[in-house]
C-alpha cells in the first residue's frame, strides 16, 4: 500500500507523470500535448495544448449517462423551498440561462459578475458562464456598493446577474438597491443587469434598458441548445477576490484544465466521494469553497450537490443534520466556526438523526481548535478531518488523505502537506525550520495544476504579492505561520500580521486562542495584539461563554477572567497572559464566518475599525464597543 509520503514524493519528484495521470480524471476535447510548461518562473501553465470545458466536465458527461440521477438538491430553510433537479434537468436549466446571456452579448472572454444568494439560479449563471466560455466573477452578497464598485471596476463585466434580495434569518436582504449605488459610483457601467425576481422585495427599481427580467427571457429559450465552447486548458475560467484586501481588489485568476483535474482528484484522494453519492457544504458561493465544493468539485466528481440558504440554527440546530439523514449525505464540509456554533447547543439535535451515510466531515476556513475538534468529531463518532487553504490555491493545501492512507486525526491539526505542494516551513532569512521550530508556510513553485495563475489584469501583482518573500530560493508565501512537529504533522497558528511581539517574543494568536478555549466555560474566543507603551504589544482576549451564568456578577466575571488566565499560564506560560479577558455574547464575523480580527484590534486601540459592511450581526459590534467601555 502507498503511502501518504511515498504519493506526496510522486507528485514533487515526477510532477508529469502524476498529473498526466490524474488528467485522465476528466474529459478532453483535445489532448494536450505538454503536463506543465514552467518556462516562465512563478507562472505555471498545466496541461499545454489541451482543450477541455468545466461546465462539460460537470454537467454534460454525466447527464450522458446518467441523466435522471440526482445533480442538484436546493434547500432553503428560509422559503421553505426544496427543489431536485436531475443531471437533465441541470443540463437544459444551465444551457437556458446561458442562452440569455448570449442574447445579451455575452460570449468568450467576456466576464459576467454574479451578485448572487444561495439560489439555484446563481449555479445556473456559474455553469453557464463556463459552458460558453465567459469569465464568471462571483461576489459575496453581504458586500456592501463600495466593495461591489471595485470589484466591478477591476473586473469590467458586460452582464451583471443579481436578485431581488437574499434571506438570513427570516429577514429578506434586498440586494437591488446595493447593486443600483455600486454601478453609480463604479466608473465601469455593465450594458445589462439580468434580475432573478424572488419576490422578496415588492419595491426594487427597474432601470429601464439596463435591467431585464431572468424569468421573461428564460421563458423564450425553454428547449435553448447551446454547445459547448472548448477553452485550451489555461485560459481563465473565473476571477475571485479576496475578501478583506485593502485599496485595490485583489482578483484571484484560475485556469480551466488545471483546476478541473486538481478538483477530480481531491474528490478521490481527500474527501473520498464517488460518482452517485451526495455533497454537502455549508458555504457560501461567494467564497472559494463554494466554488471548488458546492459547484465544481462535487460534479465533476459526478456526485449530486446540496446548495442550502439558511442558517445552521433555523428552524432548530438539528436541521444540517436532517439535511443529512434525508439525502443520504456521504461527504459535508463546514468550518470550524459553524461547529463552535453548534458546540453551544444540546447535540441531542445531532444525535436525532440517523447519520449513517456520512463517511467523513471536514472542516477548512480557519484554525480549527483542538477543544472544538474533539467535541464534534466525539460527538459524531466518525472522522472530522480539519484541512487548510487559500482562496489563492481554490483546493486544500494541508489534509489527511483517507484515499490515500488512513492516517492517525490529531486534534487541532490539519495533517500533511496534500500531493502536489512542495511545501516548507520557512525561517524569515530563508533557511528551512528544524521540527517544532515556528516559521513562514511556503511552498516551492512551481504551484500545482488548480491554484491561482496570475492576478487578474496585473501579473506584476501576482509575483511582488506572493513570490517577494524570499529572493533565494523563490517561495510562495502563505502569509500563515506554521509548525511541523516530528512526525510531519503541520500546525498552522495564524497570519504572519496576526502575531503578536511581546517584549521580543512572538506569540501567535492561535495559540493563545486554543489555549483559551481549553477552559470548560469557553465557547469561542478571538485573541488581538494591542499596542502596549511597555511590552510593545499586549494581547487582549474577547470571549464567548457557554452559559451567561459564568458570568451574571461581577464577582463571577472577576473569576472567570482570572481563571482563563490561569489556563493561558499553564498551556503557555506568563509572556501570553492576555491583558483583559472581556466576555461578549458574540464575535464579530463576516458572513462566512471568518473573524473580523482588524476590526477588533482597532476598537481595542481606540482606532476606526474600518468597512464593516460584511459584518453578520450587527450586535457584536455594539458588544466589543460595551465590553472595552468605547463610545465610537
Amino acid at each position: 500500500m502507498t503511502t501518504i509520503q511515498e504519493f506526496h514524493k510522486k507528485s514533487i519528484e515526477q510532477p508529469d507523470a502524476f498529473w498526466g495521470e490524474e488528467a485522465k480524471s476528466i474529459d478532453w476535447h483535445k489532448p494536450f500535448t505538454q503536463v506543465l510548461d514552467y518556462s516562465r518562473p512563478p507562472f505555471a501553465k498545466w496541461f499545454v495544448g489541451g482543450e477541455t470545458n468545466l461546465c462539460y466536465n460537470a454537467v454534460d458527461r454525466h447527464a450522458a449517462k446518467r441523466p435522471n440521477d440526482r445533480a442538484l438538491v436546493f434547500i432553503s430553510t428560509e422559503t421553505d423551498q426544496e427543489i431536485v433537479y436531475s443531471f437533465a434537468d441541470l443540463k437544459q436549466e444551465v444551457m437556458r440561462m446561458a442562452a440569455v446571456m448570449q442574447s445579451l452579448g455575452v460570449g468568450k472572454g467576456d466576464r459576467v459578475l454574479v451578485y448572487m444568494p444561495m439560489i439555484a439560479e446563481a449555479m445556473f449563471a456559474m455553469l453557464a458562464c463556463a459552458r460558453i466560455g465567459a469569465i464568471h466573477s462571483v461576489v459575496f452578497g453581504g458586500f456592501a456598493s463600495g466593495s461591489l464598485a471595485t470589484r466591478i471596476d477591476d473586473a469590467t463585466p458586460k452582464l451583471v446577474v443579481s436578485s431581488d434580495a437574499g434571506m438570513r434569518a427570516g429577514k429578506a436582504v434586498p440586494y437591488k438597491d446595493l447593486l443600483d449605488e455600486a454601478i453609480s459610483l463604479a466608473e465601469h457601467k455593465p450594458s445589462k443587469v439580468l434580475m432573478v425576481d424572488r419576490g422578496l422585495d415588492k419595491g426594487f427599481n427597474k432601470v429601464e434598458g439596463r435591467d431585464v427580467d431572468y424569468a421573461t427571457l428564460r421563458a423564450q429559450f425553454m428547449d435553448a441548445d447551446v454547445p459547448v465552447t472548448w477553452l485550451e486548458s489555461s485560459e481563465p475560467s473565473y476571477i475571485l477576490y479576496t475578501s478583506g484586501t485593502t485599496g485595490k481588489p485583489k482578483g484571484v485568476q484560475r485556469d480551466t484544465g488545471g483546476y478541473a483535474v486538481a478538483l477530480a482528484s481531491t474528490l478521490k484522494y481527500i474527501f473520498c466521494g464517488n460518482e452517485g453519492e451526495t455533497y454537502f457544504a455549508t458555504s457560501d458561493i461567494g467564497w472559494v469553497v463554494g466554488h471548488s465544493y458546492i459547484i465544481y468539485g462535487p460534479l465533476i466528481g459526478g456526485m449530486c450537490t446540496i446548495m442550502y440558504e439558511g442558517t445552521p440554527l433555523r428552524p432548530d440546530p438539528g436541521i444540517w443534520w436532517q439535511i443529512v439523514e434525508k439525502y443520504k449525505v456521504n461527504v459535508m464540509f463546514s468550518a470550524p466556526t459553524a461547529a463552535r456554533v453548534l458546540k453551544k447547543h444540546d447535540p441531542a439535535y445531532m444525535h436525532k438523526y440517523d447519520l449513517s451515510s456520512l463517511k467523513h466531515l471536514f472542516l477548512a476556513g480557519e484554525p480549527l481548535d483542538q477543544p472544538t475538534h474533539e467535541w464534534i468529531m466525539g460527538e459524531l463518532g466518525l472522522p472530522v478531518i480539519d484541512n487548510y487553504w487559500q482562496t489563492e490555491t481554490g483546493w486544500p493545501i494541508l489534509s489527511a488523505m483517507p484515499g490515500v492512507e488512513k492516517t492517525e486525526i490529531r486534534f487541532g491539526t490539519p495533517s500533511f502537506p496534500v500531493y502536489g505542494y512542495n511545501l516548507r516551513i520557512f525561517r524569515e532569512d530563508g533557511t528551512i525550520c528544524d521540527p517544532d521550530e515556528k516559521g513562514i508556510v511556503g511552498i516551492v513553485p512551481p504551484l500545482p495544476p488548480g491554484c491561482l495563475s496570475t492576478v487578474w489584469g496585473d501579473d506584476a501583482r501576482f509575483v511582488s504579492t506572493y513570490f517577494s518573500l524570499f529572493r533565494e530560493p523563490q517561495v510562495y508565501s502563505s502569509f500563515d505561520w506554521g509548525i511541523k512537529d516530528k512526525d510531519g504533522y503541520h500546525y498552522i497558528l495564524g497570519r504572519t500580521d496576526d502575531v503578536i511581539n511581546v517584549a521580543g517574543h512572538r506569540l501567535g494568536t492561535r495559540e493563545i486562542e486554543e489555549a483559551i478555549q481549553g477552559h470548560s466555560a469557553i465557547a469561542e474566543v478571538a485573541v488581538v495584539g494591542v499596542a502596549d507603551q511597555l511590552k510593545g504589544q499586549m494581547p487582549m482576549a474577547f470571549a464567548v461563554v457557554k452559559n451567561a451564568d459564568h458570568i451574571a456578577t461581577p464577582e463571577l466575571v472577576a473569576a472567570l477572567e482570572k481563571a482563563v488566565m490561569k489556563k493561558v499560564d499553564e498551556s503557555l506560560g506568563a509572556i501570553a497572559r492576555p491583558s483583559r479577558v472581556h466576555f461578549v455574547t458574540v464575535l464579530p464575523k463576516t458572513r462566512s464566518g471568518k473573524l473580523l480580527r482588524r476590526s477588533i484590534q482597532a476598537l481595542a486601540e481606540g482606532r476606526d475599525p474600518g468597512d464593516l459592511t460584511t459584518i453578520e450581526d450587527p450586535k457584536a459590534l455594539e458588544q466589543l464597543q460595551l465590553a472595552l467601555g468605547s463610545k465610537t
